[in-house]
């Protein structure tokens, strides 16, 4: 059941270096990523899976986050787009038609209306919306971890600036927005066993009728 994967799930704080992701279970995450819904299908960001132990290194990870990012078994940084362009909001449009069937004329005025408006927006408008997109992507792949059994740890405990220089994002025209450790628990993690801190309904949740 849905709600036995979350409360299984919870960010961990310590990996055991010796467990490696099985490529299948790693393959389910990252198909997750791609099946995120976004805005208008845009997918306006990148994942970079990550193994390599010099990079890990050079992230720009904060406190503890550092050692967790050495001992857990790959490494997402999601990064999102910079800005819309004319360019990029078109490769949208022409990957669309051919998944859907070739040149569509509804599909090409839904996004010559998008780029009207978004791109006569400031770009750190655009900025903050392609990093929203990012970020409902981190959900469905902590979620898609845990229905596999693998653990996962979001970041924000880093130097985007220094992630960006060490993955040459800003070439790319992207920005780290946080990272995502996967891998498999190891002894000793204090929040484990921890019962989960959550608001009561009546707290959470208004029901306007």
């Amino acid at each position: 059941m849905l709600k036995d994967l979350m409360t299984w799930r919870y960010a961990t704080k310590v990996y055991d270096p010796t467990k490696k992701i099985e490529a299948e279970k790693l393959d389910a995450i990252l198909e997750s990523i791609s099946l995120t819904p976004t805005s208008s299908g845009s997918q306006p960001f990148e994942v970079f899976v990550i193994t390599n132990a010099e990079i890990r290194k050079s992230l720009g990870l904060m406190g503890m986050n550092q050692q967790l990012a050495e001992d857990c078994s790959h490494i997402l940084v999601f990064a999102s787009w910079d800005n819309y362009t004319a360019e990029r909001i078109d490769g949208i449009r022409l990957l669309t038609e051919e998944q859907r069937g070739g040149p569509n004329e509804l599909v090409t005025k839904y996004y010559e209306a998008l780029k009207a408006a978004y791109l006569s927006r400031d770009p750190s408008v655009n900025a903050d919306h392609t990093a929203r997109q990012a970020y409902i992507a981190m959900g469905f792949a902590m979620l898609a971890a845990a229905e596999q059994k693998v653990d996962a740890t979001p970041m924000e405990g880093f130097d985007p600036s220094v992630a960006d220089a060490a993955l040459g994002l800003a070439e790319k025209g992207l920005k780290s927005q946080f990272v995502l450790t996967l891998g498999y628990r190891g002894e000793g993690d204090w929040l484990e066993n921890l019962p989960k801190v959550r608001k009561s309904n009546a707290d959470m949740f208004t029901y306007i009728d």
